[in-house]
This record gives C-alpha cells, sequence and structure tokens, in this order.
C-alpha cells in the first residue's frame, strides 16, 4: 500500500504539469480567436452608382438677352400749327390710316385756295397765248414780224409753266392741309401723347407727339460673346445650323421670372460687329406673341437649338462636384470595386445631366450616392441605382418573416456567433 500510495503521487507530480500547459494553450488559443474576431476589418460600404451612357444630345447654347419691337414708328410733326383734337386712346392698338391728331387746318386751307385761285388764272389766259401764237406763226411775212412770232411762242410757253408751277402749288398745299390730320403710319400699339390738345408742333423742330411698336411679331436680341459667336457663324456656314427652311434652328424664350415661354422663335441672323466693350456680338431671333406677354425691352433668356450630337457622353448632375480650382471631378468605381476620384470636362448640362467631353468612358460606374462613404481607394459595394435601394440602411435590418437573410447580415451573424462561443469557453476554463 505505502508503496502503491508513492507510485500515484509520483504520476500526479508528472502529470500536473502537462495539465498546466494544456490549459494555458487553450488559454492563448481562446484570447487569439477572440482577438482575431474583434480586430476583424468591417464590411465594404455600400455604395450607388450609375452608368455612363451614349445618348442623343441636342446642342444648344443659352444666352441673355431682350426684347425689341418688330417696327418701330415715331409719330412726328409734319407742318407747324395748333393741336386741336386727339382721337386715340394711350395705351390702344391702333391701324394703320387711323387718325391720331388734327393740327388746325385754317392757314393750309387758306394756302390751298390762293394756289387754286392762281391756277386758275393762269389756266384762263393761256388758251388766248395758244391763240396768238399760231396766228403769228400763219401771217410771217404778211404783216408779221419774226419777232412778233417768237414773242408770241415765248409768252405761250411761260403761261404754260405758269399752269404747271400753280398746279404742283396746289398739290403742296393739298399736302400740307392733309398734314394737319395727323395718322397712324403701322398697325399696332400707341404709346403715350407727348403733346396735348392745345399745344404748338412744328415741322421744322420735327416735334415727336408718340410712338406705335408693332410686337407681334417681336425681336429677341441676344448677348453672345465673340468667340460663340464665331462657332455659330462657321455652323451657319457648313451648314450644321440652318436659320432658314424646315430644319431651322429654334430658339425657345424663358421670361425674366423664370417661367418657360410656349412658343418657339426662330433664329434670323447674327450680327458681324462686336462691342469693343463688353467683346460681344447681337443674335437676333424672332418670336411670335398673340398675346403680347413679350414687351420690348424685357430681359429673357433664349436657348439656341443648334443641332443634335449623336453620340454624346452623359452622367448625372449629382455624380459631378468640383474642387476648389473649378475643375469638374467624379467618383468612379472600377472592376476591383475600389473608388478613384478622376477629373472630368464638362461643357452643358442636359436635363438632369452632364455633357462630358473628356475623362470618362462609356461603361465606366459614378457614384451618385453614398459619397460620404466612398472616399479614393477605399474599398465599397457597388449597387446600381436602378437595380436596389441607394443606402445599406435595408441591410441592418432583420430580414422579413419567410425572407432569406443577405449574405451581409448572414456573415454578421457568424461572427457574431463565433464571438459568442469563444467567451463562453473562455468563461468555463
Amino acid at each position: 500500500m505505502r508503496y502503491r500510495g508513492r507510485r500515484i503521487a509520483a504520476v500526479r507530480r508528472a502529470i500536473d504539469p502537462l495539465l498546466l500547459v494544456l490549459l494555458a494553450a487553450v488559454a492563448a488559443l481562446s484570447g487569439c480567436h477572440r482577438t482575431q474576431t474583434a480586430s476583424a476589418p468591417p464590411p465594404p460600404a455600400e455604395v450607388s452608382v450609375a452608368t455612363v451612357q451614349r445618348a442623343s444630345v441636342p446642342i444648344t447654347i443659352d444666352l441673355p438677352g431682350r426684347t425689341n419691337a418688330f417696327y418701330v414708328a415715331q409719330v412726328r410733326a409734319r407742318v407747324d400749327g395748333i393741336v386741336l383734337k386727339r382721337n386715340f386712346r394711350e395705351g390702344s392698338d391702333v391701324k394703320a390710316g387711323q387718325p391720331l391728331y388734327n393740327i388746325d387746318p385754317a392757314p393750309f386751307q387758306a394756302a390751298l385756295d390762293s394756289a387754286q385761285a392762281s391756277l386758275q388764272k393762269s389756266q384762263s389766259g393761256l388758251p388766248a397765248l395758244n391763240a396768238t401764237a399760231d396766228r403769228f406763226k400763219a401771217l410771217i411775212g404778211n404783216g408779221v414780224s419774226r419777232m412778233d412770232y417768237d414773242n408770241a411762242v415765248a409768252a405761250r410757253d411761260q403761261g404754260a409753266a405758269d399752269v404747271a408751277l400753280n398746279k404742283a402749288q396746289v398739290d403742296t398745299a393739298k399736302i400740307n392741309l392733309g398734314y394737319t390730320t395727323v395718322t397712324a403710319p403701322i398697325t399696332g400699339r400707341i404709346g403715350i401723347s407727348q403733346v396735348t390738345e392745345g399745344a404748338y408742333v412744328q415741322a421744322s423742330a420735327a416735334t415727336l407727339m408718340t410712338t406705335i411698336q408693332q410686337i407681334d411679331p417681336i425681336y429677341v436680341d441676344l448677348n453672345q460673346s465673340s468667340v460663340q459667336g464665331l462657332q455659330l457663324r462657321r455652323d451657319i456656314a457648313s451648314g450644321k445650323v440652318k436659320i432658314t427652311g424646315p430644319n431651322q434652328a429654334k430658339v425657345t424664350v424663358t421670361l425674366e421670372d423664370g417661367t418657360p415661354y410656349p412658343i418657339a422663335g426662330s433664329l434670323q441672323f447674327t450680327d458681324i460687329t462686336v462691342d469693343q466693350n463688353t467683346g460681344s456680338v447681337t443674335v437676333r431671333a424672332m418670336v411670335r406673341n398673340p398675346d403680347h406677354v413679350l414687351l420690348p425691352g424685357m430681359f429673357v433668356r433664349a436657348r439656341i437649338e443648334e443641332g443634335v450630337d449623336d453620340n454624346a457622353l452623359i452622367v448625372p448632375q449629382v455624380a459631378v462636384t468640383h474642387d476648389p480650382q473649378g475643375q469638374a471631378t467624379t467618383l468612379v468605381v472600377g472592376p476591383d470595386n475600389k473608388v478613384v476620384q478622376r477629373t472630368i470636362r464638362v461643357t452643358r448640362t442636359f436635363d438632369t445631366n452632364w455633357v462630358v467631353d473628356g475623362g470618362l468612358d462609356a461603361g465606366e460606374k459614378v457614384v451618385v450616392s453614398g459619397v460620404q462613404r466612398a472616399q479614393p481607394g477605399a474599398l465599397v459595394r457597388a449597387v446600381d441605382v436602378q437595380a436596389g435601394p441607394s443606402s445599406n440602411a435595408a441591410t441592418s435590418q432583420a430580414p422579413a418573416a419567410g425572407q432569406q437573410p443577405s449574405a451581409h447580415q448572414k456573415q454578421s451573424a457568424d461572427r457574431s456567433s463565433a464571438l459568442a462561443q469563444g467567451e463562453a469557453q473562455s468563461d468555463v476554463r
């Protein structure tokens, strides 16, 4: 018995160190598993992307400008006199030939009567002069000298000239008398009357009485930089932009309050003189204005549709930002799901997209949502904007009843289960 007891004690002394070593190894492995589980990298951030595509985009130019009347007629006095009556209402529409003012006609009527009397006097003496000249012609050499005949012919011609002169004076008097009734030279809307009844007007001073403007159609004069004007003239010369015919360049107008004007206009011409102060040229368009919405002098913006680019690259505007230097940039998700910041060249907008002239290729994916999680160089999980939600909030929620968990949810659950098992083993030991 004593021998057996010593043998058991010796075995225990041999086993205890080995057991301690095994327990230490298990504890070390458990701690490593816990450290590895706690330091596992987070899953890639989810971002929404859009694919760069090619599309047919109209080539347009947006320009500021002002409206001008189609016809403008300044009504001025053509005879001297007192204004007796005004025959229109200010701001109304008038027809060509409609009486506007009456100037005192008495002096001009008297001048006409005097001219007519002189005409009658000269006409009454002309037959006798003609008869005398004819008689002297037949009696030359029979008591009538050649000198007498020449004097008779001269008197006859002088009488005929007096008749012609008096006729011209009668016509002049009639014209001046007609000018006492001031009529509208064009059809349009009349403005403020510059003279009142009783005012004295003068033909020599060309007294301004009122102004008439025709505003249907109406001109839209746009200001374009000389560089853009040069390109527009080249496009017109090459036939890319047409100002006549069925494919004439269309012009859409936006009012000064941002309201689009419902009627499209047409491009008329581009001026050849560059303003030395502004470096711009004038481009004129014509727009119908039946309801007189457009008034002369209004500030408007117009878009000229020059043509169509059938192979333009477009990206959503939300995917484009500008750096402090003013350059356009976008975030591109490459084939390796890494984010790269790209500097691009954009020139104009089309609906909610930018038209890209360089820096991107068709088929590349740009980030449109989740930009704050998509830093350059980061690994992300790209979701097409047309294929699913643009945020990762839904992936962090539990699946609904009868719905299979997503891969991200399953990975998170497995990681949590492994961590819990490691902690339990550590507590038992």
